[in-house]
């Protein structure tokens, strides 16, 4: 994911001698000010690359990979006359095409971006043509969102408006943060007329936002200049392979260098008459150091550049597989699925465990008001007002909301006693729906008259301000101060005084309100467990009554919050004002000063009552969790949500069974995890860590304290449920396995509180869902629904892991068959680093006569589709890395090396013994090279024939265009016009017979 930093001055770009920014001050309309602290000015280039120094800056990054530093350094050893046994070209034409296409791919990529931007920067939002200083944006070029995010300007700015006079005048000072990556998060203050006031993240204007229905805005420049950019890269496991084989390159160049040693020191000085040596009294030893190097060069082609360049191709050819695949296409939304990288889809053939978020993931996160608890009486449930008709089908009478003219019409609600109890005034009944309403941080929309949208950064707080809405507490407007409500067709204005805002430590939200008669109440909403340990001991038994509330809500799978509210002392309050607003302009360790003062007032609270809001599971999510089990996939779910919600979302998905290992307490629950790993280690299968059971393990955040004896016994289960964990313990869970286990994990999920889980997964794949485009921009892979991760698995993931296996057992084994030639050949010219094959040979072989039909199976072979979605057992060859290990590995490079062996001897036999007539041989040292690079040519091709499974048309054009090439180019090299342009080309083919009956 690229990240791109707010504001562009980047703090550690700054020289040795200067200190690292540790606050910025910025006043306004004092320009000596502000350049004392020499700030980056309003330019900003996004290009990264001009016509200039696109050649030198793309080779030195080109270069900084392994491989091509590698390949340089060869290039520069077959510039020394002493050690080069080979021509230049045979390694700068393929290293020069490799460096070529890669530098083409840069440049498309930046030439789609590249572009000089003025006058653009992060702004503290002043003043806007809307009321109260709003201002709507949309943040796609940040974070990928394309909904309309409202952000407001403090009150004592937006009075400003656009006076020109008075924004001239206007010289408060910002102090805050220095720039950084946080795109989510600003600490600030804004000093002026001897006030100070809060600055966060709402009153910001990010560079990259495009404003929306907003004629106009003012704004103080906060940040400007650069903008730098990183990507999140996962590791590449594959081409760890090269440094095995580099280190079986320097054994054999050790080997034929001891033997050129060997062979100076016992016969070499027999043949110094036919060298045109100037000395004759060469030291064997540094002969044989010669020949090290000199076979370095020769040998080399074992890992040809070709390969990095193949590989490169495959992955990406894979990735469009995934991109044009219909059926992971999501018309809906018309959103098809993307392969946001290409270096991981052959793990996807190779994952052992799935990470997975409930909500907006299983679920389709569209939250419904279903039912709720007030005061201890249960509203929504059906059984009584379930009525009969001639279909022979259960049918439930909706509510009629007509008494309410604001009412939302897709509303559905099935208890009419709520609305009685609604009309009859009931205090707590009305103070419950009051909370809905005031308690939240949604922004009030009228699009046409009559007609109220509400902009909702949750469903949880939509679906609940439209029931509120629909039973006659109608949430009308705000301001920084004020919420307007319709209770009943009345307007009843109340004065905002407090935001405790919600987050995933707190797990809760409060307000803080005056109401019309002047009485100061505090609302609040969260998770039961946070909210009950916060109640008045006086509500204990209605907190009893409450939680089998809450629990039956959660068998149901619903997910709910508690409700609560306060009244408040004017002295207390204004006290704790006053240390609300100290912590408020802090800017050290705000976060924690407020959430302190949070603490301190919400306590002592009475409970009100709780919500059950339904969220379905998406389509085919049950199905889909099936097949992924049969395929030995262990599927662990981590989720926010209660115990019961969870247990029963794992009932839904068919994750959960009867035999379960729970754990109220961190006591009970180690000790059940003690007794059940005791009784599961009894059986044999144990130890090949097998899933022995249909056993699900659901346990809370708490118990990741055990986290040794929870590896060992939950990856025996099935299915791991893991409820009330917060998005740090999410990476925290997938990290204990990447630790303890040698496997493949992916984490899916599709909000901002998965990204931590998502990017510490070796894959991350995200869903475009209700909650923005965090996860999306974050992940490797992104489609709109779970279901597709079957496909994505199980089909592509399969298919890529077989088919880049196949490519490089194939690849090594035919290139140790090349290569190994001049191994063997090395025992009969003495070790002299001689090469067998013509040098256009060895410069062609791997970019010409054998790139393509390679390629073509690398992308084009597979097996059927509907068998690998039928039988998901066929995955587990991919878990299991049966493909290519070690074993694998060494298997085709034993080929290679036989079939090189086979290649260089029989062609010596049959031409070491056979003369002519006259007694003269009947080859040269030509026809023996021409002779056995045709029989290597015609071998591999037959072999990857022999390895190809799926035919198609491509596949026999290449191959069989391929030899046809070969041939051609051998017929060309090899004429009487050729030999007058390279007089070391001997014209033979076609007047000598030997070549052909060799080669047969």
């Amino acid at each position: 994911m690229l990240v791109p930093w707010r504001g562009g001055w980047n703090p550690r770009s700054k020289s040795p001698g200067q200190a690292l920014e540790e606050e910025r001050h910025v006043r306004a309309n004092d320009r000596d000010y502000n350049e004392r602290f020499s700030y980056a000015d309003n330019r900003i280039k996004t290009a990264k690359y001009n016509v200039f120094t696109f050649l030198p800056i793309n080779l030195f990054e080109q270069f900084q990979r392994f491989a091509n530093a590698y390949f340089l350094v060869l290039l520069i050893l077959q510039l020394i006359p002493e050690i080069s046994s080979l021509s230049w070209f045979t390694t700068i034409v393929p290293l020069v095409l490799v460096l070529a296409i890669t530098a083409v791919k840069d440049f498309y990529r930046t030439l789609s971006v590249s572009s000089l931007c003025c006058l653009q920067a992060d702004l503290l939002l002043l003043s806007s043509s809307e009321p109260y200083g709003l201002c709507y944006i949309e943040t796609a070029e940040l974070d990928g969102e394309t909904n309309l995010k409202v952000r407001q300007a403090l009150t004592v700015t937006s009075d400003l408006g656009d006076d020109v006079a008075k924004l001239a005048d206007f010289s408060g000072e910002v102090i805050c943060e220095p720039p950084n990556n946080k795109l989510d998060k600003f600490t600030g203050t804004l000093c002026w007329k001897d006030n100070k006031y809060s600055l966060d993240n709402e009153k910001m204007l990010l560079r990259g936002c495009v404003l929306r229905n907003t004629e106009w805005c003012f704004g103080l420049v906060i940040f400007a200049g650069t903008s730098l950019q990183f990507s999140s890269m996962k590791y590449d496991e594959i081409f760890l392979v090269f440094f095995q084989i580099f280190g079986f390159l320097i054994c054999m160049g050790i080997i034929l260098a001891i033997g050129n040693t060997i062979w100076e020191q016992k016969v070499g000085s027999d043949f110094w008459e036919y060298l045109q040596w100037k000395e004759l009294t060469i030291n064997a030893v540094f002969s044989g150091f010669l020949t090290f190097w000199s076979y370095i060069i020769i040998l080399n082609t074992v890992v040809p550049i070709s390969l990095y360049v193949s590989v490169e191709v495959l992955r990406l050819g894979h990735s469009y597989f995934i991109n044009w695949d219909r059926r992971m296409y999501y018309s809906r939304k018309d959103t098809p699925a993307e392969a946001r990288t290409t270096t991981l889809n052959e793990e996807l053939g190779q994952v052992e465990f799935i990470f997975s978020d409930k909500t907006g993931t299983l679920t389709q996160n569209i939250m419904v008001f279903n039912k709720c608890s007030i005061n201890g009486k249960t509203y929504g449930t059906l059984e009584h007002f379930l009525l009969y008709i001639h279909t022979d089908k259960w049918k439930t009478p909706c509510v009629d909301f007509s008494f309410n003219p604001l009412m939302d019409r897709k509303f559905r609600f099935h208890d009419s006693s709520l609305v009685e109890a609604i009309k009859l005034e009931e205090p707590l009944v009305q103070e419950f729906f009051r909370l809905l309403a005031l308690c939240h941080t949604i922004m009030p929309e009228e699009r046409n008259e009559g007609e109220l949208v509400y902009q909702a950064q949750s469903p949880d707080e939509g679906a609940l301000v439209t029931a509120a809405r629909n039973f006659g507490f109608v949430f009308r407007s705000r301001t920084p101060e004020t919420i307007t409500l319709y209770e009943m067709g009345q307007a009843v204005t109340y004065q905002l005084l407090a935001i405790l805002d919600f987050n995933n430590v707190r797990k809760r939200m409060s307000v803080i309100v005056r109401n019309p008669k002047g009485q100061l109440k505090l609302y609040s909403k969260g998770a039961d467990t946070i909210l009950f340990d916060r109640l008045d001991p006086s509500n204990e038994e209605l907190m009893f009554t409450t939680s089998e509330h809450l629990n039956e809500f959660a068998g149901e799978g619903l997910r709910t919050l508690a409700l609560a509210y306060k009244d408040l002392d004017e002295d207390v309050f204004d006290e704790w004002m006053k240390k609300l607003l100290f912590a408020s302009t802090a800017l050290d360790n705000r976060e924690e000063k407020l959430g302190a003062l949070y603490e301190e007032i919400e306590q002592r609270m009475l409970l009100l009552g709780a919500t059950a809001i339904e969220d379905k599971l998406q389509e085919g999510v049950p199905e889909t969790i099936a097949c992924l089990t049969l395929a030995n996939i262990k599927i662990w779910v981590l989720t926010g949500d209660k115990l019961e919600t969870a247990m029963n979302i794992g009932y839904s998905c068919n994750m959960t069974a009867k035999e379960k290992i729970m754990g109220p307490s961190k006591d009970k629950f180690s000790s059940g995890l003690d007794m059940e790993k005791t009784e599961l280690y009894s059986s044999d299968s144990v130890f090949e860590e097998t899933i022995i059971a249909e056993y699900a393990l659901i346990i809370n955040g708490h118990s990741l304290v055990k986290s040794s004896i929870l590896v060992d016994v939950a990856c025996l289960c099935k299915t791991v449920i893991c409820c009330r964990v917060t998005p740090l313990q999410k990476a925290l869970v997938v990290e204990l396995i990447k630790r303890h286990k040698r496997a493949v994990t992916l984490a899916i999920g599709d909000g901002a509180n998965d990204v931590s889980m998502i990017k510490t997964a070796h894959i991350g794949v995200g869903i475009s869902g209700q909650e923005g485009m965090q996860a999306v921009l974050a992940s490797d892979y992104s489609f709109a629904q779970f279901r597709y991760l079957q496909r994505l698995l199980l089909v592509h993931g399969r298919w890529s892991y077989h088919r880049m296996c196949n490519f490089l057992c194939y690849f090594f084994y035919k290139n140790f068959a090349f290569t190994l030639v001049h191994f063997w050949y090395g025992f009969l010219c003495g070790f002299s680093a001689q090469t067998v094959y013509d040098q256009w040979f060895i410069t062609l072989f791997n970019i010409v006569y054998t790139s393509l039909p390679v390629l073509a199976m690398g992308l084009f072979d597979q097996v059927s589709l509907q068998y690998s979605l039928r039988f998901p057992n066929l995955y587990r060859p991919g878990q299991l890395n049966q493909l290519f290990n070690k074993r694998k590995f060494f298997t085709c490079t034993l080929q290679g090396v036989c079939t090189s062996f086979i290649l260089f001897f029989i062609p010596y036999g049959a031409f070491m013994t056979a003369v002519r007539d006259d007694g003269a041989h009947i080859s040269d040292q030509q026809a023996f090279a021409v002779t056995i690079a045709t029989s290597l040519v015609i071998v591999v091709s037959v072999q990857i024939g022999l390895d190809t499974n799926y035919w198609t048309a491509v596949n026999h054009f290449f191959i069989w265009g391929s030899l046809a090439v070969y041939f051609a180019i051998l017929f060309a090299m090899h004429s009487d016009g050729i030999f007058t342009i390279f007089p070391n080309q001997f014209p033979f083919i076609g007047k000598n017979i030997n070549g052909y009956i060799g080669s047969l």
